[in-house]
């Protein structure tokens, strides 16, 4: 969520500061509460439907590669959908941080990937990637199932495999010699404020895929819960 401080008894925050980040019990309403741990300052520079976009997918990108995948400049990484709501953020963080990135996705979607800074984009929908991809250093998996499976021949040993949506066998882990772990961690507000900074300093953007008033959220939901479509879903509150 995003908006204005009506009310606020911790420090740091004072009432009519714009904010954004999670709230404690849903955030499909006019007022909402939260803790200082789960918001941070919104940059004047982003709209609050950009703010509003970074937890979930951009924290859950952030977490994954970095807090857990350790990503260094220079590595090789593969994010399996590329184009999604975490996809495109890792993306753009993995080729801020100076890393050599291979993203999947599906045809409609190559162009999409290739503008957020992919160095090679593989359509999963004419190309099996382990048939072209091999000795990467950290595979992101936000599609589990047979996408997992076939995603541990790619990497190099030593290097690690995290899954969003699946936790990955660790017997084979260990016998292949990587790294695997199951990556879906909530991110403090440090990390809000890092990726708000990087976003207001032009360094990442966030895909806005379309708005909804609040008198129809259900389509709002009916649309995420297609599993397509690309950018985040915006409710507007309050004009």
């Amino acid at each position: 969520m995003a908006g204005v401080v009506e009310e606020s008894n911790v420090k740091g925050f004072e009432k009519g500061q714009a904010v954004f980040g999670r709230a404690s019990h849903g955030a499909c309403a006019e007022y909402v509460t939260t803790t200082v741990k789960t918001i941070a300052h919104k940059p004047e520079q982003l709209s609050f439907a950009e703010a509003a976009a970074i937890s979930g997918g951009a924290t859950t990108a952030w977490m994954a590669l970095f807090a857990h995948g350790g990503l260094e400049p220079g590595q090789r990484v593969l994010v399996h959908a590329a184009a999604g709501g975490v996809g495109s953020f890792a993306v753009q963080f993995a080729k801020w941080k100076g890393a050599e990135v291979i993203g999947t996705c599906s045809t409609a979607n190559v162009d999409y990937v290739k503008s957020l800074g992919a160095d090679t984009v593989i359509d999963y929908k004419t190309t099996s990637f382990e048939e072209v991809v091999q000795d990467v250093d950290l595979v992101l998996d936000a599609v589990g199932g047979e996408t997992l499976e076939r995603s541990w021949s790619v990497l190099k040993r030593g290097g690690t495999l995290l899954s969003l949506v699946d936790v990955p066998s660790e017997k084979k882990a260990e016998e292949l010699g990587i790294h695997a772990r199951f990556s879906n961690e909530l991110a403090p507000n440090e990390v809000f404020q890092a990726i708000a900074q990087l976003m207001a300093e032009g360094k990442a953007k966030a895909t806005i895929g379309k708005e909804f008033p609040l008198q129809d959220l259900r389509q709002a939901h009916e649309l995420c819960q297609t599993g397509h479509g690309r950018g985040r879903i915006i409710v507007r509150i309050a004009e």
